[in-house]
């Protein structure tokens, strides 16, 4: 089982920036996957970014070149570096690991963009 807590979601204007933390459990280098979702009220939950075990990096079209997912396998943690925050990017910010198949889900961290 991996458990996984989320931290640095805030309040910020619009070009603004911050920075999400996942911390998981267990070693992500024995995780498949992992990756950061987002969810409206009302909304299906949609994907922000993924990473693989190798690296592999994969964005959402609409954070392309302002989002960066990253890993720190020594922490156990994956960052995602959010640039040029839009009120459209206002949020709960989920962090997902994909483990033998078996997903898991951290419990949300809010991102709110608003002058």
């Amino acid at each position: 089982q991996v458990q996984l807590v989320e931290s640095g979601g805030d309040l910020v204007q619009p070009g603004g920036s911050l920075r999400l933390s996942c911390a998981a459990s267990s070693s992500i280098s024995t995780i498949n996957t992992m990756g950061w979702f987002r969810q409206d009220p009302g909304k299906q939950r949609s994907l922000v970014a993924t990473i693989t075990s190798l690296g592999i990096t994969n964005y959402a079209d609409s954070v392309k070149g302002r989002f960066t997912i990253s890993r720190d396998t020594a922490k156990n943690t994956v960052y995602l570096q959010m640039n040029s925050l839009k009120p459209e990017d206002t949020a709960v910010y989920f962090c997902k690991a994909v483990k033998l198949w078996i997903a898991y889900w951290g419990q949300g961290t809010q991102v709110t963009v608003s002058s």
